[in-house]
């Protein structure tokens, strides 16, 4: 099997938004040019968004369509101080409903579920954040939307930002998340102020992704061949194959991610202005860089960093409104959030109560090392930090008994299980 027919059956999302690119080049120019005015560059982003959702989700596109409708609905006929939970329950209910309903035909009529509404589904979460983001923003006053009742195309004209910024084609499978007020700035100052030509840094970006697919591929290739035997008295193999495996499924993300700053960039989007004689920084929207991330040496870096769009929309949503026990209800909601399948449940739990241990261990250690231990303490813990993720990542891709199956016979489990034991035992000593 060749790299590209490997990468269209294991990455669908990516290489549709790979074949979104053109398009993405071509509102950048018609844009820069000035041959779209503001209205019909909100129109192009958006129907670019309906066409992909119903190309690909076929009938499922409904899902994202009825989503959208509710939404607008809501903010039209709900005061702007109730709209986010109005808005919030009404999203979760369905997106959950789904989420549902596709473990009742996995689990227990057995039948094989349709890419198409995965697709719809993971389009369906990513619709989710968008539009509890801008509920949020109504209800906190940081965006203000008024309706002309008397004209009904003002009324029009006020929600196409709001329908574009949903339906937006360069976000529909993937992130970076931004803020409305964001992508309003973003859509009326291309043609004001345009970005450089974001031809040399997608290319760029694309090459770095095409490299760790490689990678990739080659590890798939490795663990194939090298499968491991759980009767192996060999426990280090076993553990290093874990974490083989939750690389590969990595990495897979991190593709994902680059592929989605490469279709925003084409657009003409996430553009830092930089000094004269800088050169142009196109990272102003990301998801997260392969190599920040993986070299993060606590649990609780690792979280921040890993998907930090989300993990901002999640510290936003529900770690600052909880005022008791905000980290393990943030990870709840996370799960919950993610489908509610049992390695979803045990996966996130487990990185929870690891990056709360993570806190008390740097808490108790780190005042009383020396420079050469401190150093000694930060490879063990870079070590510790991903053998956990390994966990984590095993037990949510799997999804099922399988994978904590795996990380008991390999021993890897161990990790977190420390972890977790030793939190225990600082809060037994601080309560002494």
């Amino acid at each position: 099997m060749g790299l590209m027919s490997w990468l269209w059956e294991q990455h669908q999302f990516l290489m549709h938004q790979c074949f979104s690119l053109p398009f993405a080049f071509l509102f950048y120019f018609l844009a820069k040019r000035g041959y779209l005015s503001l209205t019909y560059r909100y129109l192009y982003v958006c129907l670019g968004g309906c066409v992909l959702a119903v190309v690909t989700m076929g009938i499922y596109s409904l899902l994202l369509f009825t989503s959208t409708f509710l939404f607008i609905l809501l903010v039209c006929s709900v005061d702007p101080s109730c709209v986010h939970a109005w808005v919030f329950g009404v999203q979760m209910l369905w997106q959950t409903f789904w989420h549902l309903l596709i473990q009742y035909r996995e689990y227990y009529l057995h039948e094989p579920v349709s890419i198409r509404l995965f697709l719809a589904v993971s389009s369906l979460m990513l619709l989710t954040q968008r539009i509890t983001s801008v509920s949020m923003d109504l209800q906190e006053k940081q965006v203000t939307l008024t309706f002309n009742s008397s004209s009904k195309k003002k009324t029009c004209v006020m929600l196409l930002p709001l329908v574009s910024y949903i339906l937006n084609f360069t976000t529909l499978f993937g992130g970076p998340l931004c803020s409305y007020s964001q992508f309003v700035s973003l859509m009326a100052g291309i043609s004001l102020n345009p970005p450089p030509s974001p031809l040399g840094v997608v290319s760029l970006k694309l090459m770095q992704v095409l490299m760790m697919e490689l990678v990739r591929y080659c590890l798939v290739y490795f663990l194939k061949h090298n499968t491991y035997d759980p009767s192996s008295s060999i426990i280090l193999y076993g553990v290093l194959w874990v974490w083989g495996l939750a690389a590969v499924l990595r990495i897979q993300y991190y593709s994902h991610w680059r592929v989605s700053e490469c279709l925003n960039n084409a657009a003409g989007f996430g553009f830092w202005e930089n000094s004269p004689g800088d050169s142009p920084d196109w990272s102003g929207l990301s998801d997260g860089d392969f190599w920040t991330t993986e070299a993060s040496s606590r649990m609780s870096e690792f979280a921040r960093r890993w998907n930090s769009t989300t993990a901002s929309w999640l510290r936003r949503l529900v770690f600052t409104r909880c005022k008791r026990f905000p980290l393990f209800m943030t990870f709840s909601f996370s799960a919950w959030w993610h489908g509610w399948h049992l390695g979803h449940f045990v996966g996130i739990l487990t990185w929870a109560a690891t990056v709360k241990a993570d806190y008390h261990i740097h808490r108790h250690l780190g005042p009383k090392l020396s420079s050469p231990w401190r150093k000694i303490y930060t490879c063990i813990s870079w070590i510790n930090t991903q053998m956990i993720v390994a966990c984590v990542v095993i037990a949510v891709e799997l999804r099922n008994v399988s994978g904590l199956r795996l990380l008991s016979v390999t021993y890897i489990g161990l990790f977190p299980l420390f972890n977790v034991i030793l939190l225990f035992i600082l809060l037994k000593l601080n309560t002494n």
